[in-house]
């Protein structure tokens, strides 16, 4: 049987794909407020296992069962094209499955967790009888759980030796998850047609173009609001206004999409989209402030 190049392997795992869970991890160490001290190894395989490990691994099983799909869309993809030959694209999204959760297990039971979880939501995405990403409700919100959320939580748990990350890192790893629903969204606009035709109900499709994009505008900033809510809470008042100074300049670019979505969602998910993740690290650096306070 031939096999794959390097070069298309690499292809099918999308490597430009690993910085929105490697920066959640980066979020959570960071949130954990724990010293690097004896942990940059844990901290090395927890952003390998984010990004090209778990990440990969859903690259790999959405490419396999879109192939059909792709084969119209975008033949020139490794497997649609024959340079992934045969099966290979199943056999690399079993394999590095396996692989990825054997490189959990080094960190403990919530990392394994954690991994196990962001797993089952890349194989339940893609892959039938449930393939979650034909329903944008369903799709965007494992997207933001896994691209987040559990990223997030892998990164405070790796920092705290595997055992629970501390109650506000859950929660905020929670609502930049929900968040993130709405990010995935500005995906859709670009492919309403063709998801029409295939089937896949995105929010574009269901709601209409104009509606989805206010749906997605509400995802995106409600909790972030929430955020700045619990840092002023939290006694946090630079760290919260620093993400209300970043939620305001995205608010005024949502202004601006929300007017022609389909022509503008690529321009947002390039100009806003750094906005927002910025104030996940601003909301991290205020709950490593907090664990630093409680310790001294």
């Amino acid at each position: 049987m031939t096999r794959p190049s390097l070069a298309t392997v690499t292809e099918l795992f999308k490597p430009i794909t690993w910085f929105p869970p490697m920066w959640a991890f980066a979020c959570g160490v960071v949130a954990s407020g724990i010293s690097m001290d004896g942990r940059w190894g844990l901290a090395i395989v927890g952003v390998a296992l984010a990004g090209p490990l778990v990440c990969a691994t859903s690259q790999a099983v959405n490419d396999w069962f879109d192939r059909h799909v792709d084969a119209i869309n975008e033949p020139q993809r490794p497997i649609p094209s024959g340079r992934m030959p045969g099966r290979w694209g199943l056999y690399l999204a079993i394999s590095w499955t396996f692989v990825s959760l054997l490189v959990a297990a080094v960190l403990g039971p919530w990392g394994f967790g954690a991994a196990a979880i962001g797993l089952l939501l890349a194989w339940a995405y893609s892959a039938p009888p449930v393939r979650l990403k034909e329903n944008g409700w369903w799709g965007n919100a494992a997207c933001g759980i896994s691209y987040e959320g559990i990223a997030w939580v892998t990164g405070a748990a790796v920092m705290a030796g595997g055992s629970m990350p501390h109650g506000h890192s859950l929660i905020l790893a929670a609502l930049y998850s929900a968040a993130t629903h709405g990010i995935m969204t500005l995906n859709d606009f670009k492919a309403v047609a063709g998801d029409r035709q295939m089937g896949v109900r995105s929010l574009p499709v269901q709601l209409g173009v104009d509606k989805a994009a206010r749906v997605a505008c509400l995802f995106m900033a409600v909790p972030q609001l929430l955020v700045i809510l619990l840092l002023i809470q939290w006694q946090r008042p630079l760290h919260a206004t620093g993400v209300a100074v970043l939620v305001l300049l995205q608010a005024f670019m949502m202004r601006r999409f929300m007017q022609e979505p389909t022509s503008r969602a690529l321009w947002y998910s390039g100009f806003g989209v750094p906005l927002f993740v910025a104030g996940m690290m601003v909301s991290a650096f205020a709950l490593r402030s907090i664990s630093m306070a409680t310790a001294g």
